[in-house]
């Protein structure tokens, strides 16, 4: 009896530090909104970590020592993500100074159909979030264009909304470009390719079934494009060179993924030649960016351009603010945020593993997964809820990684059937929940109540459930050889 009370102190006091975070994350987003990413996150998982200590060595008397080998060991896992988030910012800024990203983006507002709107805009965002990595940028630059046509085809906005947002984390989740996929992968220790063709078994049934309900469901619809398309169009066309020939950046980008090539060196290479694509086909652009910082000869004027698109935030001006917005870069700088949170998410997690509170934790969760539909199951369900208790589906892919990766390994299963069944639940719905993050972000983007679009993004509520069916089934799931 006593023993069973001492047990149930240590779950309440290992439960402390997350309540502690999991109430300075709400007043985080309640007073900074989608901005809490900019810093007060940070500080709250800090604060988070201070008490896990302070609790752990007073409590139980952890040697400090302890912590910071666990710190060490978290954050020394993240520095190949953190490398390949600063390729991914500088990636993101080549592509789209050099045309290649409005030229798909020009090319894919051409396949608009009024018959088939649903679909189209669910594509539509899929590809160009697949191509910048982001469904935050995807959504509030196309995805606000799209709702504008949408409305005046006479969709309801939950219904244009849950397609633009399907798509949008459909492409945030497969693409290498994304900071949740790297994440995910980085800390699990698995290649990242390797994740993203795994993620392919539960992911590609997922949004071809809501391609198919968004088929249905748009149809019966028809009209003419709105006008706003072909203004998209002519700005992307009027400032930048678009051209057939700069989609060889993403096809030798496509060729070095397929033959394997280490993620590092694919983003490298491909950041390189889209440089090089900008100064050939953007010269105009390129000065123009390189202007705004120095002045004097050509060459000099030219580096500096090229340099600046890769690592600052640059806004080429197209002469309409919603496609400034679509083309606007962030660079490496841009990364500099989520580089902050992980380093901080990682301190939060090696702490509470060295005090042995995740451990108390866990225990909560572990006797549902003792086989692989239960482990499975759980995995995502984890990662589902702590996206509304934490707010924030970077917090929940490092959590729900930390509290399973040992029962993974334990049972024998390969890394990569943890990393993603974190990706199918904790990625995909984090915009469903309307005081999170994402929901907050998206909602006051799109300007429609997250209770509105949430019962039409169809790929953010099939993709846990393809995970746990797959796991069911037991296909491709294989235990890692003795």
């Amino acid at each position: 009896m006593e023993e069973g009370n001492k047990a149930r102190g240590k779950i309440v006091i290992a439960l402390i530090p997350v309540i502690v975070l999991v109430l300075l994350l709400a007043l985080d987003i309640s007073v900074f909104g989608s901005d809490a990413i900019l810093g007060a996150s940070q500080v709250s998982l800090l604060v988070a970590t201070g008490i896990c200590v302070w609790l752990s060595m007073w409590l139980y008397k952890t040697p400090w020592s302890a912590f910071e080998d666990a710190i060490r060991s978290n954050v020394g896992d993240v520095t190949n993500a953190i490398v390949i988030l600063l390729l991914i910012g500088a990636l993101g800024g080549a592509w789209t100074v050099s045309g290649v990203v409005p030229t798909f983006i020009y090319y894919g507002l051409k396949i608009i159909s009024p018959k088939i709107f649903l679909l189209s805009a669910c594509v539509i965002c899929a590809l160009v979030s697949l191509m910048v990595g982001s469904s935050w940028t995807t959504i509030a630059t196309i995805g606000v264009a799209l709702m504008g046509i949408g409305k005046a085809e006479g969709f309801s906005e939950g219904m244009i909304a849950g397609a633009i947002i399907s798509g949008a984390y459909f492409g945030d989740k497969m693409s290498p470009l994304s900071d949740t996929t790297v994440m995910a992968s980085s800390i699990n220790q698995v290649p990242l390719f390797s994740h993203i063709r795994y993620m392919v078994i539960t992911t590609v049934p997922s949004i071809s079934i809501a391609l198919i309900i968004f088929t249905i469901l748009g149809i019966s619809h028809d009209g003419a494009p709105a006008e706003q398309i072909s203004q998209y169009s002519q700005a992307l066309a009027g400032t930048f060179h678009l051209t057939p020939w700069l989609l060889v950046v993403p096809v030798v980008t496509a060729v070095m993924i397929a033959r394997k090539t280490p993620a590092m060196i694919v983003l490298a290479i491909s950041t390189l030649l889209a440089s090089l694509f900008a100064i050939l086909f953007q010269p105009d652009l390129v000065t123009a960016i390189g202007e705004k910082v120095v002045q004097g000869s050509r060459a000099r004027v030219f580096f500096v351009g090229t340099v600046e698109s890769i690592y600052n935030t640059v806004s080429p001006s197209t002469g309409m603010a919603e496609v400034d917005a679509l083309v606007a870069t962030r660079g490496m700088l841009g990364m500099l945020n989520t580089i902050y949170l992980i380093i901080c998410g990682m301190c939060f997690g090696g702490c509470m593993r060295a005090s042995g509170m995740l451990r108390e934790i866990s225990r909560l969760i572990l006797p549902l997964a003792r086989r692989r539909f239960g482990l499975v199951s759980s995995t995502v369900m984890t990662g589902t809820v702590l996206n509304g208790i934490v707010s924030d589906q970077y917090l929940s892919i490092i959590l729900t990684s930390d509290i399973f990766r040992d029962t993974y390994d334990k049972e024998g299963y390969e890394r990569c059937l943890l990393s993603r069944s974190v990706e199918d639940s904790a990625t995909v719905t984090s915009p469903l929940y309307p005081w999170s993050s994402c929901g907050m972000t998206q909602s006051t983007i799109l300007h429609v109540p997250t209770i509105a679009y949430l019962p039409y993004c169809f790929f953010n509520w099939i993709s846990p459930l393809m995970s746990i069916a797959v796991a069911a089934l037991g296909y491709k799931i294989f235990k890692k050889k003795p």
